[in-house]
């Protein structure tokens, strides 16, 4: 289940954020992740809430934006989604080959794990809350 390895990072590096800022408390968490890492969002959504508890996190709501798997050839400029339903994605793509013009294909995202966004209150102004985009 590595949704709770994926989640238990995700929630270290809330705290630190939301600890630079200053922040009482966060309130929402956009998180942008590639199809290719084949990763569950409900196990990724219930491992955030259980280790969010007792924490400034607590309630906070976690967008998820699945991305697609793009393979495209550097030659030809031919494209395809890549699909997930071959769970060996999950240990590696194979090397893939241009149907068109058989150069090899390069992978263009659908592996990121991402935060882009975290709305969060700062004491400084009361009431106020902000976002901060976050490319850690």
């Amino acid at each position: 289940m590595h949704e709770f390895a994926i989640a238990t990072s995700l929630v270290e590096t809330l705290l630190e954020l939301a600890k630079k800022q200053s922040s009482p408390k966060v309130i929402e968490v956009q998180l942008k992740i590639g199809k290719l890492r084949v990763l569950s969002q409900e196990q990724l959504r219930f491992s955030y809430e259980i280790l969010s508890k007792g924490t400034l996190l607590e309630g906070s709501r976690l967008t998820i934006e699945e991305t697609p798997g793009i393979a495209r050839c550097p030659n030809c400029n031919y494209a395809q989604e890549l699909e997930t339903s071959d769970l060996s994605f999950h240990f590696g793509l194979p090397r893939m080959n241009c149907p068109k013009c058989a150069s090899d294909l390069n992978l263009e995202g659908g592996d990121e794990c991402l935060i882009t966004k975290v709305r969060m209150v700062i004491p400084s102004e009361p009431g106020s809350v902000v976002d901060v985009d976050d490319k850690a």
